[in-house]
């Protein structure tokens, strides 16, 4: 079965692996449709992921000196589509034939646990592809949490990809009135489409000024490109007290990030939200699975649209070529899939022998 293996900085294989033995308390999953998480995974395939040098103490909560993953890394990705061909004789949910979305990783099949798809079954009428929006809905919803929306809020939002669009979308829905900055116009356009009030071209000035000539300032900011200079500028963008969500993927030092200008003078509160829990406040009444089948319910119901956030789909055996183009050209993909289905074991194998 095909798994795609970043196997340095720069060069991903699509290689073959055994299928697994399939256990108690598991289902086997067969994979449609595998959906990158560019901003995570190009610091795989970047070399900048800070697990690469940096040993994460699970204990302690701290990086210390080490290393925690190695190349190869196999296997990464967490927005995964199959259908349940298999399952032990202890398990009854979720049915075989039915699909499912969770976590497994670029791979062709996979041996879950049952437990971690319950809930997770797709309506007979569901296009297969939305179940790839599940993780990355959950992020942007646990960013929207983070920022504690509420009914008229003024929200920055930065960073209009596919996590951006779909926080800009959940805050109108929570009822923010949202000011969506990006770098692209066709993105901005999306954003409007999602419910944004205003939107504002980054290359054009300063988000902060363009806010405050209308408004005090922003309530809440949530910065999600990544960038060291967008949280920046989003912690100008919040009136005095303000709140900045920090939900993009930082890499490196801090260059550009000012803390002794605006986040001094006006007392900005600087909030961090990742998927791998909740807010603090609200960790007694919701967790990651609950963000995640919130986000698939709106989906299902129609309240937010995915089907116009995937940008490519294409054949896992293209995957080098894929990464090198999310690399390179990553203003021409917004959400890039890779398709499993109608892949054979043996095709596979003739490939790999090519």
């Amino acid at each position: 079965m095909r798994v795609i293996t970043f196997e340095e900085p720069g060069r991903v294989r699509v290689s073959l692996e055994s299928p697994a033995e399939l256990e108690p308390g598991c289902v086997r999953v067969r994979t449609i449709y595998s959906g990158v998480s560019a901003g995570t995974e190009l610091t795989a395939y970047r070399g900048t992921n800070p697990y690469l040098t940096r040993k994460w103490d699970t204990e302690q909560r701290l990086f210390l000196d080490g290393q925690t993953h190695a190349y190869p890394l196999t296997g990464w990705g967490y927005q995964e589509v199959g259908e349940v061909v298999e399952a032990a004789p202890d398990v009854t949910d979720p049915p075989v034939g039915h699909l499912v979305w969770g976590v497994w990783g670029h791979r062709a099949e996979a041996v879950v646990p049952a437990e971690k798809l319950v809930g997770h079954v797709l309506p007979p009428d569901a296009d297969p592809l939305s179940g790839v929006f599940a993780r990355v809905g959950a992020i942007a919803l646990n960013a929207v949490h983070a920022a504690d929306v509420h009914l008229g809020d003024q929200v920055a939002i930065f960073g209009q990809g596919v996590i951006g669009l779909l926080a800009t979308r959940l805050a109108v829905l929570s009822g923010a009135r949202v000011v969506a900055a990006d770098a692209l116009p066709a993105r901005l356009e999306l954003a409007r489409r999602y419910g944004a009030a205003e939107t504002f071209d980054i290359a054009s000035g300063s988000v902060a000024e363009f806010v405050r000539k209308r408004i005090e300032g922003a309530d809440t900011a949530i910065e999600l490109s990544g960038s060291n200079l967008g949280l920046h500028e989003a912690i100008r963008t919040v009136r005095k007290g303000g709140r900045v969500v920090a939900g993009g993927f930082y890499q490196g030092e801090g260059m550009g990030l000012r803390l002794g200008e605006e986040f001094h003078h006006n007392q900005v509160q600087l909030v961090s939200s990742q998927i791998g829990g909740v807010a603090s406040w609200l960790a007694h009444r919701w967790d990651v699975e609950r963000l995640q089948r919130t986000f698939m319910d709106l989906v299902h119901t129609g309240e937010v649209d995915v089907s116009g956030l995937i940008s490519h789909v294409v054949p896992v055996g293209s995957a080098p070529e894929a990464f090198d183009l999310l690399d390179q050209h990553p203003s021409e993909v917004l959400q890039l899939v890779f398709a499993f289905e109608g892949e054979t074991p043996q095709e596979a194998s003739k490939e790999e022998s090519q």
